[in-house]
């Protein structure tokens, strides 16, 4: 539970081109007038730069970064590949995927059906996906 009145920091990971999290950063900047803080931290160089020219407040790359940041969110955000080792054609190494799933944050994941079919998930396009991810991280705002 995130304590009411205290800065939520967000945590959006992500890899390939960064897409989904630059798509994430941006359906957050939405919610601007809430106290929140957002981590951006790629799994390469391409996405953290995505992420931070959708407007992320800082941003990081690699495996350590991940480690590192993890334990210190509230909300951790991204594709679904990153609690898997080996996911996005082997950018997420399995210390990576162990430090997210570990994480006592809460995980906000996108369903992607490239590499693993989450059943019982309907099928939207992205931005659905996206707008979802925003809606509930705003729930958790005003609990």
């Amino acid at each position: 539970m995130i304590e009411r009145g205290k800065t939520m920091k967000i945590l959006i990971i992500d890899g390939q081109g960064g897409g989904i999290g630059s798509g994430l950063v941006e359906q957050l900047r939405g919610l601007q007038e809430k106290d929140l803080e957002i981590w951006a931290v790629g799994a390469n160089v391409m996405a953290t730069t995505a992420m931070l020219r959708a407007g992320a407040d800082a941003g990081a790359t690699g495996e350590n970064a991940v480690l590192y940041n993890s334990s210190r969110a509230d909300v951790i955000l991204g594709p679904i590949g990153i609690v898997m080792a080996n996911a996005m054609m082997g950018e997420i190494s399995p210390a990576m995927a162990a430090a997210v799933s570990g994480s006592e944050a809460r995980k906000i994941l996108i369903p992607i059906s490239k590499c693993v079919q989450v059943v019982g998930v309907e099928q939207k396009p992205m931005q659905a996906y996206l707008a979802e991810a925003a809606a509930e991280v705003k729930r958790l705002l005003d609990c």
